[in-house]
């Protein structure tokens, strides 16, 4: 049927009809699975005998229990390491290369991804190990210029910063390179215009460079905010949520209820809050950047 023939709904049920697939897995993999979540959250149970239905009662413990509302205050610190921090470095490296044009970018760019692709658990042995009280990396280079070391991991007031720059080392890489991709379109006219009005760095940045990547760090943000409110691995493998309790994150909480506790209930009442959380954060980002875009 020729495109003038057509009646004027195809090009949308064709455009529906390429999409289906793509929604049918998003459907039995993605929102089945949270809907059987919030099904589970209105029991009390164990993971193994009948569960006992109790409505939202689960909800309102994760809100009223003391130790849940601390996970959570940790996930939020951990989105300044894991998402605020790597996307400053970005920024600056960014702005550092729209000054001056690097030769071998392409090398440097897949060196500072590395991290992305190493798996989180070995990240958290390879830390662990650097953090090492005795005979770790750190406090030997501390140790060499006459600085005492720390018990990194195993401090109450030390413990949640050292596994948030983890996660900064983490995904520092992600947000430059995405930052570096963003800044390389910006026409290089925009950079001319400004020098010859007398723009030094720091206004160049903020009239050129800032704007010209207001989506990349959209995106960066979005990115990196999602990994920080889901972060597991790196909290399991190198403190277990200690000492105490001042590392515990919602999704460390998950696990220990669901799996240590025997409360399903609670663990998926949890498991919701963190989802409703990534929302609220995710859609934020994106009303920020939309709104400095129609300026």
């Amino acid at each position: 049927m020729s495109r003038a023939l057509a009646p004027p709904g195809e090009p949308r049920r064709v455009a529906y009809l390429y999409l289906l697939p793509a929604l049918v897995v998003f459907a039995l993999f993605v929102l089945a699975p949270l809907a059987h979540s919030m099904w589970l959250s209105l029991f009390e149970w164990d993971g193994v005998t009948p569960g006992t239905w109790v409505g939202l009662d689960n909800y309102g413990q994760v809100v009223s229990d003391p130790e849940l509302r601390a996970a959570f205050r940790h996930s939020l610190v951990l989105v300044g390491f894991y998402a605020v921090l790597p996307v400053v470095i970005g920024l600056v490296l960014a702005a550092a290369m729209s000054r001056a044009r690097v030769r071998g970018l392409a090398l440097f760019r897949t060196v500072l991804f590395l991290p992305q692709v190493i798996a989180l658990v070995v990240v958290g042995v390879m830390w662990r190990m650097i953090y090492a009280p005795d005979g770790g990396l750190l406090n030997e280079g501390l140790g060499a210029v006459g600085v005492g070391g720390q018990d990194w991991l195993g401090s109450f007031p030390l413990a949640l910063p050292s596994v948030g720059l983890i996660g900064a080392w983490v995904m520092y890489g992600l947000a430059m390179v995405l930052l570096l991709a963003g800044v390389q379109k910006i026409p290089q006219s925009l950079y001319d215009a400004a020098r010859v009005d007398g723009a030094g760095p720091v206004r160049e940045f903020f009239t050129v460079t800032l704007p010209g990547l207001r989506n990349e760090v959209a995106v960066a943000l979005t990115l990196t905010t999602i990994q920080a409110l889901r972060s597991f691995d790196i909290v399991y493998v190198t403190t277990g949520g200690g000492p105490g309790d001042s590392t515990s994150v919602p999704a460390y909480e998950v696990y220990d209820r669901a799996f240590r506790g025997g409360d399903v209930g609670t663990a998926s009442a949890i498991g919701v809050y963190i989802v409703a959380l990534i929302f609220v954060l995710v859609f934020l980002i994106n009303r920020v950047a939309e709104r400095e875009a129609a300026r």
